[in-house]
């Protein structure tokens, strides 16, 4: 995908999913009304499609000086509140500073192509796992929910996986018991 995209969110997600644009508005409202409960205010008819690969690569950079979630945080807020064009360099290089990054250091990244491979390989990784969509939520491996979901179904899914991934312990409680302090071994009477 490049980064001058002419269709709106409402053509593309038609088109990719075989929809009518009053389908894919509709689609798209529950979205919103999910983030406005949630304190999210996302303005999809003002929102900038284009391809994230630099912003992928920028969220990338920002790990390796310990601001990945600022500054993830902070491009999804200029996309979907904000409608800022995040596959402008200009514009991730400024929402980068607003971060803390250095801004020259930010646009030196960009106009390279310096965490590229890193951004692919978490491609690939998706791609093992069969993910198409976000959000993605893959919990030890296992387990996946798909798709902006309620509270209550999030809460449901992890108390079935927390339930399912208990420790069974197969011994007897008769064996010795070990922290730091040391051993005790219980009494047998």
């Amino acid at each position: 995908m490049g980064t001058e995209i002419k269709e709106n969110i409402y053509e593309a997600l038609a088109k990719k999913y075989g929809m009518s644009i009053a389908q894919a508005k509709a689609s798209t409202q529950n979205m919103v009304q999910m983030a406005k409960e949630s304190g999210l205010d996302y303005q999809m008819d003002t929102l900038i499609l284009t391809n994230t690969f630099d912003a992928h690569r920028l969220t990338m950079f920002a790990k390796k000086h310990g601001l990945m979630a600022e500054m993830t945080e902070r491009i999804l807020r200029a996309y979907f509140t904000e409608s800022k064009h995040i596959g402008d360099r200009e514009t991730l290089a400024e929402l980068g500073a607003e971060v803390g990054l250095d801004r020259e250091a930010v646009e030196n990244m960009l106009t390279s192509d310096e965490m590229s491979d890193e951004v692919r390989a978490d491609e690939r990784t998706g791609q093992q796992y069969g993910i198409t969509g976000v959000p993605f939520f893959l919990i030890n491996k296992k387990y996946a929910i798909t798709g902006a979901q309620p509270t209550d179904v999030i809460v449901q899914s992890l108390k079935k996986i927390i339930a399912e991934n208990k420790i069974t312990v197969l011994n007897s409680d008769e064996g010795m018991i070990c922290d730091d302090d040391g051993c005790e071994i219980p009494n047998k009477d």
